[in-house]
């Protein structure tokens, strides 16, 4: 028979309980033996032991208590004996000290004390996250012992736990456990209450339980199984003590039993205990544990007992307790044989049936039992809803019959509120007349006598209010005290965990392109290589190319480089000459060892200052924390908030460019499905044409060409709407973020047919270049290099394609806020970030070649934000205009000149068209 949910620990800490055990408890059993044998191995560290060991003879926590039960819709006290069980942290309760099975448990791990003045006193309760138990003990002293001895093993427990973490997190649990526990013993929050041995501890275990008013109202209805075992248990216990011949005073047995039993000897009863549970048997040489127990709990009348007494009427009422005791015994002991009787019955008319289904001769019989038992579950079916439809009837009388008595009620509640009333003021008029007939001076002294008692009695109950309320307040703060200290030293270990395993992957990444720089350089030199050097060379580029970015060991990953970034941009692209794909993942590693870096000192901070922004609104600040970069988390709602300044939404304007777009074709429909499969191809969101976002790219795009049929659609629009749709998500908000940019951040004509003016801020970058960078400059000009080659589509599409993701969102924040002076900023600071190695090369092919992706290179973005807003300042937006209005006067006159030109060829060529015909034809004629 299982002990309870609990399994193998004994579930009473007195000599009495020693009971079999079922072998099934073994899995606890080795359960335990794994945890001392763990304990044992991680005791070495610091030379401390949390949990004590069974030489201390540590007392078992145990007693009586009353615990607060519903029967139906009435809340009773019952008496239950509790043990506290240390293997698991159970807080454990039985009928009486004599079960077997505990009626349930109480998990203590994740529970919460308290005990409100309020409720009484002796009373507290035990909140668990799934039920709350409330709790009586015999007096103040009693609560306050089991409070602080509950909170002192749970939380040895929870320390204990966290001793067993494998590699390095054993220190450090086992090192947070010790301070726990120190800070325990030193704070002098709650001083050490005396054990009240008359209601806590083994000898509590050899007492009578405490007796309840009725016969029935200690059993737990809920647990009807349970009391079964439990009576059943008992009853053989009793059998075996009394013996064969059924006499209950029958105390033969009982010649020289031991009168006490000391502490020594309790805790070897427990020893004995455990053992025997883990055996599975009971050893006959402890059934005088049990004599005693019942010699020693009142419920026999010892000769011995009686004969101290010296008194007849003593010893007849010790007999008369007795009597009741047993009294009381057999009721609950007929009770319980009711209830066997009906669950006999059961198993009878069970046995019944099955035994005619299976003396039936032929299967036609047994047939026709089977109908006839189906016929009368469809009978009792039948009665079951006729039952139930008369239960909902007579339900419905009786909530009108209990609205009735509740108006009833508040009637009479009315008319003794009156008679009350009436009452007081006769009793007022009386006393009025009493103090007129009587002597004014002695009616003053009762007064004043009375009304000081009264006020005495007041203060008696304020200050025990604010005795309890200080107890209460001082075991709180002792709880939330230990609590806060832990969680303090938790945040900080993870801190400092975050930080290290941020350097080390950091380091991890550098190391790793450190490697592939090696391998770019051997692959350089292969031709120079020997042959097999140079197979070997090959297989490593081959291995590190094909290397897993999703590799992880050891449970955290150790190459941080993912596929795509938080936009669905590839962080490694994929270049078709192998060269160039060593390089693409050798920048990868070094952007994501920058930010890792970065993280900690510069992104952290740069979060928290985001963080604590409120509303938006232009500001110095603001643009600065813009021009460092918007975090992922907050750059949507940035983005919005920037457009919709400077656009006013009109309301179902978008979605009446789409019914247009669906109803009447544009002339650049075509173009713009040519483009759409060229659009951000690094990007996973538009890689394949059956991509979610290519069709709204497609209906944003057409929504714009017949919003401004001036420009249609140029190329380089689609990868501008591409972006606004990655990070805007929302179609009709891309839509306007793309107004935005050609229609009030762009010069106008900038997307023209003619681009006049992209061709004017070319001219200007020229500038700029010459007077910012004019060594560079300088040699441009050397090798006859045009830079607004390279630099035109960098202001056509603001870098899209151009930098890698991380540092061209940072690029568009910026831009979007500040306008087109931003990429002005950022063209000049990329040549500057490259500046030497331009330098060094001195061939113009090469040069080209260098220029075609050295903005791939860039790696540190915060570098590259420094040189653009620090060190080519001044940039004001006034020279802006002024050299654009000046380069576009010129840029004008020289296409006024060239029409001039083309004109007058025209002219000429018009001119001499006929005449040169006719010499032509006089040739021919003269031939013939």
């Amino acid at each position: 028979m299982k002990k309870g949910p609990e399994g193998g620990d004994c579930p009473l800490a007195s000599p009495g309980n020693l009971v079999k055990s079922n072998p099934d408890n073994n899995g606890s059993n080795g359960a335990s033996a794994k945890q001392k044998d763990m304990l044992s191995s991680s005791g070495e560290l610091e030379n401390v032991q949390l949990k004590p060991s069974r030489e201390t003879s540590r007392k078992k926590l145990c007693g009586y208590l009353n615990k607060l039960g519903i029967k139906g819709p009435i809340k009773t006290w019952k008496s239950r004996w509790f043990f506290y069980d240390e293997n698991k942290c159970h807080l454990l309760y039985y009928r009486t000290a004599q079960d077997i099975n505990p009626l349930g448990s109480i998990d203590l791990s994740n529970a919460s004390f308290d005990c409100k003045v309020e409720n009484g006193e002796g009373v507290f309760e035990i909140r668990t996250p799934s039920r709350v138990f409330t709790l009586k003990a015999i007096s103040k002293q009693a609560m306050m012992y089991w409070l602080q001895q509950l909170q002192m093993r749970r939380w040895e427990f929870c320390n204990t736990q966290s001793r067993f973490p494998v590699g390095s997190a054993l220190k450090g649990s086992g090192y947070l456990g010790i301070l726990v526990q120190q800070a325990v013993i030193n704070e002098d929050f709650l001083p050490p209450v005396k054990t009240p041995t008359e209601a806590v501890g083994l000898k509590a275990a050899s007492l009578p339980a405490p007796q309840t008013s009725t016969a029935l109202q200690n059993i737990s209805l809920k647990h009807p199984w349970t009391e079964l075992q439990n009576t059943v248990y008992n009853i053989c216990g009793s059998k075996q003590l009394w013996g064969n011949s059924g006499n209950v005073f029958n105390f033969s047995e009982f010649q020289e039993p031991p009168e006490n039993l000391d502490e020594e000897q309790e805790v070897e009863v427990e020893t004995g205990c455990e053992g025997t549970a883990e055996d599975g048997r009971m050893e006959p040489r402890m059934n005088w544990v049990r004599k005693a127990r019942w010699m020693n709990s009142g419920f026999l009348g010892l000769p011995e007992e009686l004969s101290r007494e010296r008194n007849p009427m003593d010893k007849m009422s010790v007999l008369q307790q007795q009597i009741l005791t047993l009294t009381e015994e057999v009721k609950s002991q007929k009770e319980l044989v009711k209830l066997l009787h009906k669950a006999l019955e059961a198993a009878q008319q069970e046995k019944r049936v099955s035994s005619m289904y299976l003396t039936a001769a032929e299967d036609k019989d047994r047939l026709e039992l089977m109908r006839h038992k189906v016929r009368q579950i469809a009978d009792l079916t039948s009665r079951l809803e006729t039952l139930e439809q008369e239960k909902k009837e007579l339900e419905q009388i009786l909530t009108l019959r209990d609205s009735h008595i509740q108006e009833l009620k508040e009637h009479v509640q009315l008319l003794m509120e009156k008679n009350h009333a009436k009452q007081e003021v006769i009793m007022v008029l009386t006393e009025q007349m009493a103090r007129e007939l009587s002597d004014p001076l002695q009616e003053a002294n009762t007064i004043t006598a009375e009304t000081l008692y009264k006020q005495q009695e007041e203060i008696d109950h304020l200050k025990d209010d604010i005795d309890a309320y200080k107890t209460q307040n001082q075991f709180l703060n002792s709880e939330i005290h230990q609590v806060t200290r832990l969680w303090t030293s938790v945040s900080e270990n993870e801190k400092a965990l975050l930080m290290k395993c941020a350097c080390l992957q950091a380091r991890n990444c550098q190391m790793e392109s450190k490697y592939l720089t090696v391998l770019r350089k051997l692959q350089e030199s292969v031709p120079g290589l020997p042959s097999s050097h140079a197979e070997l060379v090959r297989k490593l580029i081959q291995e590190a190319l094909q290397w897993d970015v999703k590799e992880e060991a050891e449970g955290f990953n150790l190459n941080p480089v993912s596929e795509y970034d938080e936009y669905g941009f590839m962080t490694v692209p994929d270049y078709e000459v192998e060269d160039w794909k060593l390089l693409a993942k050798i920048q990868a590693l070094e952007i994501k060892s920058n930010n890792l870096r970065s993280q900690e000192l510069v992104e952290k901070p740069l979060r928290d200052r985001w963080n604590s922004v409120g509303e938006l609104s232009p500001s110095a600040e603001l643009k600065n924390l813009i021009r460092s970069g918007i975090p992922v988390e907050h750059r949507q709602r940035v983005w919005r908030w920037i457009v919709s300044r400077h656009c006013s939404h009109l309301p179902d304007h978008y979605q009446r460019l789409l019914r247009q777009s669906q109803s009447t074709e544009h002339p650049a429909c075509r173009q713009i499905e040519l483009d759409l499969p060229r659009t951000l191809t690094n990007n996973k969101h538009f890689s394949s044409p059956t991509s979610q976002l290519i069709p709204k790219l497609r209906r944003v795009l057409l929504a714009f060409s017949w919003h401004n049929p001036a420009i249609g659609y140029c190329q380089g629009l689609n990868r501008l709407a591409a972006v606004a749709l990655l990070v805007l998500e929302d179609e009709e908000s891309a839509f306007w973020c793309l107004v935005h940019i050609v229609e009030n951040l762009m010069p106008e004509d900038y997307y023209s047919d003619t681009l006049i003016t992209s061709q004017v801020d070319q001219r200007v970058f020229k500038d700029f270049l010459s007077e910012k960078l004019p060594r560079l400059m300088a040699h441009f000009e050397q090798y006859r290099i045009d830079v607004s080659l390279i630099t035109f589509n960098w202001f056509l599409v603001a870098f899209v394609d151009s930098l890698v993701s991380d540092i061209l969102l940072r690029v568009w924040d910026a831009f979007l806020y500040e306008g087109t002076k931003v990429i002005f900023r950022y063209a000049l600071a990329i040549f500057k970030y490259n500046e030497e190695e331009i330098l060094r090369i001195h061939d113009s092919v090469e040069v080209y070649q260098y220029l075609r992706f050295f903005t791939r290179m860039i790696m540190d973005g915060r570098k590259l934000m420094n040189i653009a807003f620090n060190d080519l300042n001044p940039f004001p937006m006034k020279l802006l205009r002024n050299r654009r209005s000046m380069h576009r006067e010129e840029l004008e006159a020289e296409l006024r000149e060239l029409e001039q030109i083309k004109a007058a060829y025209v002219k000429e060529r018009a001119e001499q068209g006929p005449q040169d015909l006719e010499e032509v034809v006089s040739e021919e004629e003269e031939e013939i």
